[in-house]
């Protein structure tokens, strides 16, 4: 929701507000990144590693790539909140990265949707 809250403000010419939003939705990508972290060490801790079972394997290879694209989506973000700051960087009219960058959070978004009822529920 952040990153659409991000480009809609971009998209209407408020700088400030891109800035905002891009930047909550990179601190809440850390966030879940600092609990998957969390989440690998507790589980790791309490005798689940990859090497455990099937699932410990599966479990840590699909939250960990997961992980990593977060991570290159949170940098992605970062990036273009800190490329925001220079003259005609990120601009309402130039836009391209903010739409791809938004299309590849919104597709790591999209497969936690699935991966998180598979993984956590079943």
């Amino acid at each position: 929701m952040s990153m659409v809250l991000a480009y809609s403000a971009l998209t209407r010419g408020s700088l400030k507000g891109f800035r905002i939003w891009i930047l909550s939705t990179a601190i809440m990508g850390m966030t879940f990144l600092a609990f998957q972290v969390f989440e690998f060490r507790d589980f790791a801790q309490e005798g689940l590693t990859p090497r455990t079972n099937l699932f410990g394997t599966t479990f840590f290879t699909l939250t960990g790539f997961h992980g990593a694209h977060v991570t290159i989506g949170v940098i992605w973000l970062l990036s273009l909140y800190f490329y925001s700051f220079k003259k005609g960087g990120v601009t309402p009219e130039r836009n391209l990265d903010v739409d791809l960058a938004a299309l590849y959070w919104h597709f790591v978004d999209l497969v936690w949707i699935f991966l998180f009822p598979i993984l956590y529920l079943l």
